[in-house]
């Protein structure tokens, strides 16, 4: 029999919110894979100390680390290990542990000290030998050290990978802070200059920049023109004439011109604050280390687990001749990356940056900041330009409208498509309360048909909900022909809708109507918004973060409850109609231990499997382990089974044992302010749809026939593992389940053995029609290697 691998994990460098999610997947899933798993304290430090500070580490060990800020282990800046007798004294307590696989946490200098201690590794035994510190016999069975690193940094600095472990967490404190501001600045007229994190990355910066809707950002990447000054008087002076009553300026720590000079907060203050020039009242605002604290946000929760598993994974699947990588995530794939490569493209960023060749700075980072980069220029500078607007001839009136429940980030994106519209010289048009209000109230004085008011718009950069009302009536049940009848009247040559399952249907439902009704003949693109995250073409829908954020906040209360009443389990009911995407996601980032969704279904054979479960768990739990428990059942699984039934079914079998109590946080899963992730991504998507529908023209210039015949002009944008694509209505009926409303093919499926796995649950009857049951066999992590 073959001796058990022994694995570490450790985290170094500086702390960031996830880096706790990651040692609870390592572990858990390194004891799953039949693995001896070792947390090593304060990172190299701890390697080289020993003893006490390379700790096996066992299941229950790790209970309670998902919503822990910072590591629970430690990390710690190391001086020895950057010599060469630090890092042969770490190799031998290796050996003597037994280990000779890391998975490493940290940034890009950790992980560089990792992969050059892998480098060394064999030069290191044979010294290590032939001082006799060990026998020839003890580093036979460690000849070969396999490292695996995660990237756990809250600036998003490393290249190669769309987000780092932490850097949605602290996007999400300097949100918070900023929106905070915001309501003190308006009520006082003044300016803010926001100062964050990030000495040779703008990420943080710009995005911040991109979720509040600043007037002005400075990061490293991208100095502003020659004379920044005049370009930001310029810009705050002409937001203020068109009626805003505040202004901020977000700044990461780094921000210099364009020759290397630095910029501080002070001399922004004192600029804006000129009594000789704009003469505004005006407060500075360093957000500071609170960024890196607090719970980590449900991104990165999620990335950090997955990307924990994924480790083992790779680490076991190594071989001597396999090159150093690491993990990362691109759009919404996870990825294996060569690391050393990853490592050299972030220095060069540095050195492109001091040769002040920006353009290659932001080419260096990644697509997404390319674009939120040029988003925020629209967004902020909004008809400043002239280059952007086009000749008379090619712009466009184009119709807005929102359909199905609402989602957060529908503003945002209602927002930025606006600005890029009037950039452009295209005429954006509100259509208010959806296909219902467009056919009912198109008459009204208060006509239901507007033109945006930009002042107006420019506040709802942060607001939740949609602004232009929206409803989940189809245009088929609208009145096509009256639909059809108003879009001629309104002369549009293209229609925008944000919406979910119906906003889909609606588009399918306007193509099909081409033949009859010609005025249909426009481009016509959906950008999908629902909690719900079902709408087919996508992996992603606007509003599915902020309803995940409400109901891991919600659950974690469940969990903290459970736990110090002991012996307790929440049977937490989750929306989503369908589709099982949030409860599922839900299971996994707040670490429930069983998730009950309508793909698999819900069977009396499979809750009782979980009682047995809980039972057992209940009674191997002694002293302050025995901690509470988490069901969540998405709200149409089962018809029969609710969460009040399945609890009062285990309270029941508890017989004293343990209780248990049904919750269900309803309609505030809709979330109040959008999460800064769907802000940015709706003003990235939103900005693509309307450069879509541009490419098409106005109507007067419109082959009927070629409309027709080109499928892309009835279309859904959308993440598809890697990418951001534009897929044809009619290429996605096919692939709809539409008596369900969701896809046929769930892209997160196979996140139910990792969430079943993680939380202990044990193998358990799969009901007979399960599409889960199904698709079992097919079953794969998502994985890519390049």
């Amino acid at each position: 029999m073959a001796p058990r691998k022994k694995i570490a994990v450790m985290t170094s460098g500086g702390d960031s919110q996830g880096m706790a999610a990651v040692i609870r997947a390592v572990v858990r899933t390194g004891i799953n894979m039949n693995c001896d798993v070792f947390c090593v304290q304060q990172g190299y430090n701890g390697l080289i100390e020993g003893g006490e500070y390379i700790r096996k580490t066992e299941w229950a060990d790790v209970r309670g680390y998902l919503p822990r800020g910072g590591t629970p282990i430690r990390t710690a800046r190391c001086k020895a290990f950057y010599e060469r007798p630090g890092r042969l004294t770490a190799a031998k307590n290796m050996v003597i542990n037994g280990i000779d696989a890391i998975i490493i946490c940290g940034g890009d200098g950790s992980l560089t000290g990792a992969d050059r201690f892998r480098a060394e590794w064999p030069s290191l035994l044979e010294e290590l030998v032939s001082k006799g510190e060990l026998t020839a016999q003890q580093i036979v069975p460690h000849k070969h050290l396999n490292i695996v690193g995660l990237v756990g940094s809250i600036d998003n600095d490393l290249s190669g990978t769309d987000a780092t472990i932490g850097c949605y967490s602290a996007l999400d404190r300097i949100s918070t802070v900023i929106s905070w501001v915001q309501d003190t600045a308006d009520s006082h007229s003044r300016a803010f200059v926001i100062e964050v994190m990030g000495r040779h990355c703008g990420w943080l910066a710009l995005m911040a920049g991109v979720a509040s809707g600043a007037d002005f950002i400075f990061i490293p990447e991208q100095p502003r023109e020659d004379n920044w000054k005049e370009e930001m008087c310029s810009i705050v002076k002409k937001h203020r004439d068109e009626g805003k009553h505040q202004t901020i300026v977000v700044m990461a720590e780094g921000a210099q011109d364009r020759y290397g000079k630095k910029i501080t907060t002070d001399m922004v203050k004192d600029l804006l604050s000129d009594p000789h020039g704009l003469d505004l009242d005006t407060r500075v605002t360093i957000v500071g280390h609170p960024q890196r604290g607090g719970k980590p946000v449900a991104h990165d929760r999620m990335l950090a687990t997955l990307q924990g598993v994924e480790a083992v994974h790779a680490v076991l699947e190594a071989t001597p001749e396999t090159e150093t990588c690491f993990i990362a995530i691109n759009e919404n794939k996870i990825v294996r990356k060569p690391l050393m490569a990853a490592v050299q493209a972030t220095k060069e960023v540095a050195e492109v940056i001091k040769a002040q060749d920006f353009e290659k700075a932001v080419k260096l980072r990644d697509t997404e900041f390319a674009d939120m980069y040029n988003s925020f220029m629209i967004t902020s500078n909004m008809n400043t330009g002239e280059d952007m607007t086009l000749s008379a001839e090619k712009r466009m009136k184009i119709g807005f409208i929102t359909i199905g429940a609402p989602a957060g980030g529908v503003n945002a994106a209602l927002r930025a498509a606006v600005a890029y519209c009037l950039s452009r010289g295209h005429e954006p048009v509100a259509i208010h309360n959806g296909f219902a209000g467009f056919a009912r109230h198109h008459a009204d004085e208060d006509s239901s048909v507007r033109p945006f008011d930009w002042l107006e718009v420019d506040t709802w950069a942060t607001w939740g909900g949609s602004e232009i009302g929206t409803n989940r009536e189809l245009p088929e049940e609208s009145g096509m022909e009256l639909i059809a009848n108003l879009i001629a009247k309104y002369k549009f040559d293209a229609i925008f809708l944000i919406g979910g399952f119906e906003a889909f249907h609606s588009v399918l439902q306007l193509e099909k109507a081409r033949d009859k009704y010609p005025s249909l003949c426009i481009p016509i693109t959906l950008l999908p918004a629902t909690i719900s995250n079902n709408v087919p073409g996508s992996e992603y829908s606007l509003g599915s973060d902020t309803s995940l954020n409400e109901l891991i906040a919600f659950a974690d209360k469940l969990k903290l409850s459970a736990s110090a009443s002991r012996r307790r389990v929440f049977v937490c009911e989750t929306q989503g109609g369908r589709s099982g995407w949030l409860a599922m996601i839900g299971g996994l980032t707040s670490g429930a231990t069983a998730v009950y969704t309508p793909e698999e279904g819900l069977s009396m054979d499979m809750i009782v499997a979980d009682i047995r479960h809980l039972r057992d768990v209940f009674q191997q739990d002694k002293g302050k382990a025995r901690a509470g428990r988490l069901i969540l059942i998405n709200e149409t699984a089962s018809k029969v089974h609710t969460a009040k039934a399945i609890a009062d079914y285990i309270h029941d079998e508890g017989h004293g044992r343990f209780q248990a109590r049904e919750s269900n946080p309803g309609h505030t899963q809709q979330g109040d302010i959008p999460s800064p992730i769907d802000r940015c991504r709706a003003v990235r998507l939103a900005i693509k749809c309307v450069k879509h529908l541009e490419q098409f023209g106005p109507k007067a210039q419109h082959d009927i026939q070629k409309i027709k015949k080109d499928p892309l002009t009835a279309s859904v944008i959308g993440i598809q593992g890697a990418a951001v694509v534009f897929s044809a209505i009619t290429d996605l009926e096919i692939q709809t389940d539409w008596k369900n409303r969701r896809p046929k093919s769930a892209h997160w499926m196979y996140m139910k053995d990792i969430v079943d796995m993680l939380g202990g649950r044990p193998s358990y009857p799969v009901p007979e029609k399960s599409l889960v049951g199904i698709m079992a066999k097919d079953a794969k992590r998502g994985l890519i290697v390049e």
